[in-house]
């Protein structure tokens, strides 16, 4: 089945439901894979994570209920899943700019979070070739940077760059995005890392996995995240893998990168 049309079957499914919980398993369901990589596949398609998409059509209905009816904040509130009107309010303001309790005076100032409607005609890249591998415990030695998702376009080849300056007579052969909360946080960190031990490093145990691996013929970062975001949006989705909780790796050499993501047995 057309992998947009399921998107667009799980965001009528939280439509219908904006007023009660959502089941995040039921949404996997849909899609044909575990919660974690229907996360992960939401979040990178759509550029904001399911949990912020769930709750800024909340916000945004709230603000419409407030505006053209009579219903009481604490009623509202509870309608749209929040405990008490105090965290209600404070969650409104931060998305709307103001008070619940000043909608009726400054409806002109209210946010619109439109529902997201997915594309169904389009067209799969398929120029993309993977394949599956299989690596026993992996051991790297390396140093991680703290960034974000505003920043890591620019900090990750600054840091890259960095790190070969430093340790200039060994060969940067991965990197790495750990994430804290994936797809719940904008805070990374991101990790060069080196096949032998040196001075200073931290050792980095990698599991014993089955990855998906594919060629990007490039190092360069703004690459890298094109082709892999291709790959998320486009291949991943119909090849109907569930992934593993583990991070992605960048393997360097011969001046190509090839990209591993961990998938479950």
């Amino acid at each position: 089945m057309n992998f947009y049309r399921l998107l667009n079957q799980m965001i009528n499914y939280i439509e219908k439901n904006l007023e009660n919980e959502i089941s995040y398993s039921k949404l996997a369901q849909i899609l044909g894979v575990n919660e974690y990589t229907m996360k992960s596949i939401f979040g990178l398609i759509c550029d904001v994570s399911i949990a912020e998409y769930i709750r800024k059509r909340r916000l945004s209905n709230a603000g419409f209920d407030l505006c053209q009816t009579d219903e009481k904040i604490m009623d509202i509130a509870i309608k749209y899943q929040y405990e008490n009107a105090t965290s209600f309010s404070r969650a409104f303001e931060k998305f709307h700019g103001i008070k619940p309790s000043q909608v009726k005076k400054k409806a002109q100032n209210l946010k619109i979070f439109t529902k997201i409607i997915f594309d169904e005609n389009i067209e799969k890249n398929n120029d993309i070739e993977y394949s599956i591998i299989e690596k026993n415990e992996i051991i790297l030695y390396g140093k991680g940077k703290k960034t974000n998702k505003e920043n890591i376009s620019k900090d990750v080849p600054e840091f890259w760059k960095r790190m070969n300056e430093i340790y200039k007579n060994n060969t940067i052969k991965f990197g790495m995005i750990v994430y804290e909360n994936r797809y719940e946080s904008e805070k990374y960190e991101y990790w060069v890392l080196y096949s032998e031990p040196i001075q200073g490093l931290e050792e980095y145990k990698i599991p014993k996995s089955k990855w998906i691996k594919f060629i990007i013929h490039s190092q360069e970062a703004k690459e890298i995240q094109k082709v892999s975001h291709q790959f998320y949006g486009r291949i991943l989705p119909s090849l109907k893998y569930n992934l593993r909780q583990i991070p992605e790796l960048e393997y360097y050499h011969d001046h190509i990168t090839e990209f591993w993501i961990p998938i479950e047995d």
